[in-house]
């Protein structure tokens, strides 16, 4: 879609009226770094930034480090001032966010936002809304906070292809995934450590069953293989399921287990193109570095065709970071209002199929109990063979009386026909029990 208007510019020395929506643990941090920089700022943007005023829900509460001139529950009445240039939405949510979001962009108002569910579902509406009105439309927090990767998939490798991106975007599951793996500890003990130390939410469905980094998995393929990529064409598996076991298992085996994001480019036999995106724990080979990243550390890995392998690494949640990336593009959206022009948006030229996961070829780690007896280990080996599976390593250990651990390492084939074995698997009746199945990182 073609811009319809071109920003000329407001003029060096003149003042940015900024409206910030959502005053919580991020708007409290966005504020405060706008109050304690404006010299620093102003200088970097070619005139000073003004707070226009704050939306919030609730007017009653107190809210410290602001003027309560500025705080107002009427956020649209806000946007649609004509002294506001830029919107920052740091709310959070879907539709509501959508709305205001929407509504600022078509009143000519560049939009930051630090909102990954909602970049992830309306990332082509909001780039649509933007390009149509000629404003910028600036989403750096959204994937790990002050780690810059949307920045370096839109602007420093933009001369580059990129072939894969894989990481660790939520703090959360790598943290208890990080406990289980240096203390021994269950998975419900290490995330009760989380909650305690306030990593994981009192809800924390959205962290352990994958869909924040699902989300981010979709901005990350969109910005990577120029295709927009929504959550829903995200394959999505949590680590609510992973035991001390499979750690241990992981460890015998030199991996480490962690929840990737996984976003690549694949070419079929026939030569089709498609992209794919996908989160689930993932067997790490413990000399790469993503098996180094502890704690609630995210990093991200980028494998591009003339840059080859690039790692950013950081504190990928929390206030202050995700204020960093926040007001780092605020001054980005500032300086083009002063100077005029726009930033690189969203530019879905490739438009790559979406592979559907049953095609995508991986690798799996099955671990299952078996009866102990002779044949057993043949037959299995057969019934791989037959589905074209070829394995890379099995090991047997004894386990209880008359049963023994059987656990494969199998070498790449399609997800849908690893699944269909393990299904297989399961219903023989020499398989006591498939104790687990993990996928390992190619």
């Amino acid at each position: 879609m073609t811009t319809t208007s071109f920003n000329q510019g407001k003029g060096l020395g003149q003042p940015v009226g900024v409206a910030v929506l959502g005053m919580g643990t991020v708007g409290t941090e966005v504020l405060r770094l706008i109050a304690e920089n404006p010299n620093a700022y102003a200088n970097r943007i070619g005139g000073p930034i003004e707070i226009r005023g704050v939306a919030v829900s609730d007017l009653s509460r107190p809210r410290e480090g602001v003027d309560p001139a500025l705080l107002t529950d009427d956020a649209l009445g806000l946007i649609n001032r004509d002294d506001v240039d830029i919107v920052v939405e740091v709310i959070g949510g879907i539709e509501y966010p959508r709305e205001l979001v929407l509504a600022a962009l078509k009143a000519g108002k560049s939009v930051v936002t630090a909102n990954k569910a909602l970049v992830a579902a309306h990332a082509g509406e909001l780039a649509d809304a933007a390009n149509e009105a000629g404003v910028d439309l600036y989403y750096e927090a959204a994937v790990a906070a002050a780690i810059p990767v949307v920045g370096m998939l839109r602007r420093s490798l933009a001369g580059d292809q990129i072939q894969r991106i894989s990481g660790i975007v939520n703090g959360t599951t790598n943290f208890i995934l990080d406990a289980m793996t240096s203390t021994g500890a269950s998975y419900d003990d290490a995330l009760a450590e989380a909650t305690r130390l306030g990593y994981a939410e009192a809800d924390p469905t959205a962290d352990v069953e994958g869909h924040d980094a699902a989300s981010k998995a979709a901005i990350l393929a969109s910005l990577g293989f120029h295709t927009r990529v929504s959550f829903d064409d995200v394959y999505c598996e949590g680590i609510s399921k992973i035991t001390a076991e499979d750690i241990e298992a992981a460890k015998e085996a030199g991996y480490t287990i962690k929840l990737l994001a996984i976003c690549e480019k694949l070419v079929d036999e026939e030569g089709n193109k498609s992209v794919n995106a996908r989160v689930h724990p993932t067997l790490v080979p413990n000399e790469h570095p993503l098996a180094t990243v502890d704690k609630s550390y995210n990093a991200i890995f980028v494998e591009a065709e003339a840059a080859g392998r690039l790692m950013f690494y950081g504190n990928g949640a929390g206030g202050a970071p995700t204020a960093s990336a926040v007001c780092g593009d605020l001054i980005g959206a500032a300086r083009n209002k002063i100077h005029g022009g726009r930033a690189p948006g969203d530019n879905p030229y490739a438009n790559q199929p979406i592979a559907d996961f049953g095609e995508v070829p991986t690798r799996y780690h099955i671990d299952m109990r078996v009866e102990d007896r002779t044949g057993v280990l043949a037959d299995l080996a057969n019934r791989f063979a037959n589905a074209g599976i070829s394995l890379r390593t099995v090991r047997q250990e004894e386990d209880a009386e008359n049963e023994a651990r059987l656990i494969v390492v199998t070498h790449e084939a399609l997800e849908k026909d690893l699944r269909a074995m393990v299904e297989e698997l399961a219903a023989l009746p020499n398989v006591k029990e498939v104790k687990s199945v993990i996928r390992l990182d190619s």
